[in-house]
């Protein structure tokens, strides 16, 4: 399936384990579920075919213009699907102040990856496949720092911070001196050329990376808060779910996956599975971006 914009057709992003994502929680007829970041609404929409006819699906995004298409896609559900506009970590609120104070969830999704909308030339600045201006927000109306802040107003040290805790970049002191030397920088094709010319090819995870990779990860971590965000709404989704309700995350990078991981070890929830559910080949070889995917799905108990 695609979506029209501006005469130009644009395919919805591919929901990354979908398969596994509905094995994993139980998705039944009936059912309330939360979809935490829900982008193009592809699991949103699984969950909703799922859950007919009597079932609930609220779908939570950052970004309006994504919450817009997402609403349009599912509007053959009516109100079984409820979009809100807003951050996950924030879903306790959101969900019981569209669904009643009593409302809760039988399972809670979070797939922290970016969509390929957001990749392929948005305006949103992630990537530098596009020459796009360095924004990086999720949400395009928030009132916080842009990476083109960030890359032209930090001091040297601020940067090779971020490039170390954030991108785990080896190469952070060199990448960061360029950075200031070069500045003002307003593209991510110009921020891509400086960094590659600082780091080189020593940079990438491999020989198929780009050396910029882990600078522009960096930096969307630091202007969306993201691992604070995800510690925040890791403790909203259980706070959220049902008793015996499930929560599985999808994350993409070991950052992210430690924070998951030393979360779901607290004696509210227990693992669903011991080992890292991962995409099939079959499903890497149709979606090369699911690659890097892995999910974890715990459970919580009675009280």
């Amino acid at each position: 399936m695609a979506d029209q914009a501006e005469g130009v057709i644009v395919p919805f992003h591919l929901p990354v384990l979908l398969t596994e994502v509905l094995g994993q929680l139980g998705v039944r007829p009936g059912g309330v579920y939360v979809d935490g970041t829900v982008g193009d609404g592809g699991h949103a929409l699984a969950f909703l075919r799922a859950s007919a006819p009597l079932g609930s699906v609220c779908g939570i995004d950052l970004d309006p213009r994504s919450l817009v298409r997402t609403e349009q896609r599912l509007a053959p559900f009516g109100v079984q699907f409820t979009p809100i506009l807003g951050s996950y970590a924030e879903m306790v609120s959101l969900v019981q102040g569209m669904l009643g104070s009593e409302a809760r969830a039988d399972g809670v999704l979070l797939d922290l990856g970016i969509s390929s909308r957001q990749v392929d030339g948005s305006g949103f600045g992630f990537s530098f496949q596009q020459d796009e201006p360095l924004d990086m927000r999720f949400n395009p109306e928030a009132d916080i720092p842009t990476a083109a802040d960030i890359v032209n107003t930090w001091s040297r040290e601020g940067l090779v911070a971020v490039l170390r805790e954030y991108g785990e970049e080896p190469r952070a002191g060199a990448i960061a001196s360029a950075i200031v030397r070069q500045r003002p920088i307003s593209s991510t094709v110009q921020l891509a050329s400086v960094v590659a010319g600082a780091a080189g090819r020593q940079s990438g995870r491999s020989s198929r990376t780009h050396p910029a990779t882990r600078t522009f990860q960096a930096l969307r971590i630091a202007v969306n808060d993201e691992l604070n965000t995800l510690t925040t709404g890791l403790q909203a989704a259980v706070d959220l779910l049902a008793p015996s309700g499930r929560l599985a995350v999808i994350s993409y990078h070991s950052l992210e996956d430690r924070r998951v991981k030393t979360f779901l070890h607290q004696p509210r929830v227990s693992l669903v599975n011991r080992r890292i559910i991962r995409p099939s080949a079959g499903e890497i070889a149709e979606n090369p971006r699911s690659r890097s995917a892995r999910m974890r799905v715990a459970q919580r108990l009675a009280e």
